[in-house]
C-alpha cells in the first residue's frame, strides 16, 4: 500500500448518497484518485457532479485555481461496476445501515481488491466486528466514520474493531488527518465516541421534562445561554428528528446492558407515534413555520415591590455577588430569616425544598437561585414543594430588575445546568476510564463533533472536579437513582487533587 504521508493514493467510495459524495469531495479536494461506486444506476455519476460542484465553488470564490480544479476533475470518476475499485488502497463503504447488506458488501469487496487494501465502514451504529466477521481478512476492517457535512465536521472516528491491526489504524487516521479533519480512535463499542459522549445532554433533558421541573424552551434557554451550548437538547432532537434520535438512544442503552446513565425516556415513544419529530414534520417540541421555530410564549417578570427584605443563606457560594445584585434591586439585606420577605438559598446538586428542611426555613419564602450559571447571562429560580406565589413573584421581580433573563423552573436536584453538566462530565470520565478513547481524542471530538464549548473534562476542571463530584453524589443521594453515580476516574482525580484530563500514569 503506498504511504499516506504527502503522497496520493487511490480511494474507493462505495454509496452515492449524502455522506458517499461528500466522502468524495473531502478526499478529492485532499489531492487523493477517487472512485465511486454505487449499485444504483447513475448514481454514482450524480455524486460525482455534486462533489466536483461543490468543488468548483472555490475557482468562483477565488480559493482554488481553474488549473488545480482541472486536476481534481481528472483523479475523480464514477464506476459503473465494484469491479472497477481493484486497485484502491481504501475503500469506504458509506451505504445503508443494515448489517446483512453491509456484510454483503464487504464480502463482494474481498474478491475484487488486493489483499493490502484497507476495508472501512462509514457505519454509525452498528458494531464494526460484526461486518469485519464476514471477511476472510479482518485484520484490514475498521469504521471510519464522518459526519455530515464530511468536507465541513472537521473530524472523523477511526473504530478499531477486535480484530483490526495497529496498522489499519494508522493507515486510515493519517489519511483522515492528511485531508484536514482530526482523527480520534475510538474502541468498537455503542456509539463509538461520539454519539457515546452526546448522550448527557439528551437524557439528561428529558429526564428533567419528565419531572415536570422546567419546560424543553426553559431547557433549552438555560443550557444555551447561561452555558453555552450551540443548542439545547430539545432543539437538537427537533433538528435531528426524534424518529432518528429515538433509535439512537434506544440502540445504546441495548447495547450497553441498560447501563442506567444512557436510559431512554419514556416521553419519546408517544411521540414518535403522534409524528411529532421535529422541523421535518412541523412539529416536535417546538412549531414551525418551515424551518423557522415559532418562538415559544415568554411571561413578563412581575413589576418590582419596594423596600423588599432579603436573607441569603451564609453558606451560599455565590452569596456576594447574589447579595449585590438584590441590593442593586432595592432589596435589604436582613441577618435573621424570621425578618425577611424572601430567603435565597443556592445548593450544588440539591433541590430547594431539601435545603429548606436541612436548615429548618419557612419552605413558603424559600427560593435558590443557581449558582453555577453566571449571574451575567441567564438566572434560574428554583422554587420549593411549597414556595407561595407572593415569594416567587417578590423573588423574580428582583432578579429580572436590571432585564437578564430570568428561567422559573420547579424543585429540580441539580438546577438545570448543574445536573446536564454534571452528566455530560461524568459519561467522559467514563470513557476515559473504560478506554474506550484517550483523554485528547474524547476532548476534541467532543468539541468537533458535537459543538460543545469546551470538552466536557476540561469543562470539569473549569467548574472544578470536586464540585462536579459533589453534584453528583448529592443528586443520587435524593433521587436513589444509579445514573448518578460518579466515574471511578473522576473520583480517583478529585481525590488525588489532579486535572480531570491527566491520563491514567501506567498500566499493569
Amino acid at each position: 500500500m503506498n504511504s499516506t504521508n504527502g503522497n496520493t493514493l487511490t480511494l474507493g467510495v462505495v454509496g452515492a448518497g449524502a455522506m458517499g459524495r461528500g466522502i468524495v469531495q473531502l478526499f478529492a479536494q485532499a489531492g487523493h484518485r477517487v472512485r465511486c461506486f454505487d449499485a444504483a444506476s447513475g448514481a454514482a455519476a450524480k455524486a460525482v457532479e455534486f462533489a466536483l460542484g461543490m468543488i468548483g465553488r472555490g475557482v468562483e470564490k477565488g480559493r482554488l485555481s481553474a488549473e488545480d480544479f482541472n486536476a481534481i476533475q481528472g483523479r475523480v470518476s464514477a464506476c459503473a461496476q465494484m469491479a472497477d475499485l481493484a486497485d484502491c488502497d481504501v475503500v469506504i463503504e458509506a451505504i445503508v445501515e443494515d448489517i446483512e447488506v453491509k456484510r454483503t458488501v464487504f464480502r463482494a469487496l474481498e474478491d475484487v481488491v488486493s489483499e493490502t487494501a484497507v476495508l472501512a465502514s462509514n457505519t454509525s451504529s452498528l458494531t464494526v466486528a460484526d461486518i469485519a466477521a464476514a471477511c476472510r481478512h479482518p485484520a484490514r476492517v475498521a469504521g471510519l466514520h464522518f459526519f455530515n457535512p464530511v468536507p465541513l465536521m472537521k473530524v472523523a472516528e477511526v473504530i478499531a474493531a477486535l480484530r483490526t491491526s495497529p496498522q489499519t489504524v494508522d493507515t486510515l487516521s493519517r489519511l483522515v488527518s492528511g485531508a484536514g479533519h482530526r482523527a480520534v480512535v475510538t474502541a468498537d463499542q455503542p456509539g463509538f465516541l461520539v454519539n457515546h459522549a452526546g448522550r448527557g445532554l439528551y437524557t439528561e433533558g428529558l429526564r428533567i421534562l419528565e419531572e415536570q421541573a422546567a419546560s424543553p424552551a426553559d431547557v433549552d434557554d438555560v443550557l444555551r445561554d447561561g452555558v453555552g451550548f450551540r443548542m439545547g437538547p430539545f432543539e437538537l432532537l427537533d433538528l435531528t428528528g426524534l424518529d432518528v434520535s429515538s433509535k439512537v438512544m434506544a440502540s445504546i442503552y441495548e447495547q450497553f446492558q441498560h447501563e442506567p446513565r444512557f436510559r431512554p425516556s419514556s416521553l419519546v415513544a408517544p411521540r414518535v407515534a403522534a409524528g411529532l419529530f421535529g422541523r421535518k414534520t412541523g412539529e416536535g417540541w417546538y412549531a414551525y413555520d418551515g424551518d423557522r421555530k415559532r418562538a415559544p410564549q415568554r411571561l413578563a417578570p412581575p413589576p418590582p415591590v419596594a423596600g423588599v427584605r432579603a436573607w441569603i443563606d451564609p453558606q451560599a457560594g455565590g452569596r456576594e455577588a447574589l447579595g449585590a445584585l438584590l441590593s442593586d434591586a432595592g432589596a435589604v439585606l436582613v441577618d435573621d430569616t424570621t425578618q425577611a420577605d424572601i430567603l435565597f438559598v443556592q445548593p450544588w446538586g440539591g433541590d430547594a425544598t431539601g435545603v429548606a428542611a436541612a436548615l429548618g426555613l419557612d419552605a413558603s419564602r424559600v427560593v435558590a437561585v443557581d449558582p453555577m450559571v453566571p449571574l451575567d447571562l441567564r438566572r434560574t429560580l428554583m422554587l420549593t414543594a411549597t414556595t407561595s406565589a407572593s415569594a416567587r413573584d417578590i423573588a423574580w421581580a428582583l432578579l429580572a430588575a436590571d432585564g437578564v433573563p430570568v428561567t422559573l423552573i420547579n424543585d429540580s436536584p441539580g438546577f438545570i445546568a448543574q445536573r446536564v453538566l454534571a452528566t455530560v462530565v461524568n459519561i467522559a470520565a467514563q470513557i476515559a476510564q473504560r478506554g474506550i478513547a484517550s483523554v485528547a481524542d474524547i476532548e476534541d471530538a467532543v468539541q468537533l463533533g458535537l459543538g460543545y464549548p469546551h470538552g466536557p473534562l476540561a469543562w470539569g476542571d473549569r467548574i472544578g472536579g470536586a464540585r462536579i463530584l459533589q453534584i453528583l453524589r448529592t443528586m443520587q443521594a435524593e433521587t436513589g437513582d444509579p445514573r448518578y453515580r460518579p466515574s471511578p476516574w473522576l473520583v480517583r482525580r478529585v481525590a488525588l487533587g489532579v486535572s480531570l484530563l491527566t491520563p491514567e500514569a501506567a498500566r499493569a
